[in-house]
């Protein structure tokens, strides 16, 4: 099977099986999903979900939150993975954000990036989840499915996959895509014990089919 046979049958697999996939997280516009991405590095978005409410309920604009102090954040984020952290990244964020972006959340990537808190990977999300910008968020789920599955079994950082799906995977799904690959991880092809038993695409799945053939007597 060539790379593009395999790009075409996962593509076409979830357009049926997941046609609407979406983030998980809980935002209304782009000021709260920057806070809560910012939030969810190596946090479950449940988490993230149970503590944006109360955050943002508190400090509804990227003004409100740059005028808060670290002491009024930290108490509505203890509860995330690198609290101190992120205190500090989200009232940096939220301060060049008004005093930058006159509070408007940018589309571009390099702006984007400009935001303390804001890495490659936040900025893709942004741009693709709220400006539906053909761009590729590669965290973990993304980079163990897409070399698992055969999509870029060579790259050996989140750019050069990034750079892989990007150049394989057409224009008008690259959004959603970041959305399969990331739910595919989440809940079938898991870190440790994959759930290969319930996967639709085993039969172009590199990591399965070597699986199964090491098995063979």
């Amino acid at each position: 099977m060539t790379k593009k046979e395999r790009y075409s049958f996962v593509i076409d697999y979830f357009k049926v099986h997941n046609p609407d996939a979406a983030s998980e997280l809980h935002y209304e516009n782009a000021y709260q999903l920057l806070v809560a991405v910012i939030l969810s590095a190596q946090c479950t978005d449940k988490r993230v979900n149970m503590v944006t409410p109360p955050l943002l309920k508190a400090y509804p604009t990227p003004k409100d939150l740059k005028e808060a102090s670290i002491d009024d954040i930290f108490p509505y984020i203890k509860s995330v993975s690198y609290p101190n952290n992120k205190t500090k990244h989200l009232k940096g964020m939220a301060t060049v954000l008004v005093d930058e972006f006159n509070s408007v959340v940018p589309d571009n990537i390099n702006e984007l990036q400009k935001l303390p808190g804001v890495g490659r990977k936040t900025a893709n999300v942004i741009a693709s989840v709220v400006y539906h910008k053909p761009t590729m968020a590669v965290d973990t789920h993304v980079f163990r499915v897409s070399k698992r599955i055969g999509l870029a079994t060579n790259a050996k950082t989140p750019l050069e996959t990034e750079k892989q799906l990007m150049e394989n995977i057409p224009e008008e799904y690259i959004p959603v895509a970041h959305h399969w690959l990331i739910l595919h991880g989440r809940y079938v092809c898991l870190a440790r014990n994959p759930k290969c038993e319930q996967c639709g695409i085993t039969t172009v799945c590199q990591y399965f089919n070597q699986k199964k053939n090491s098995s063979k007597p």
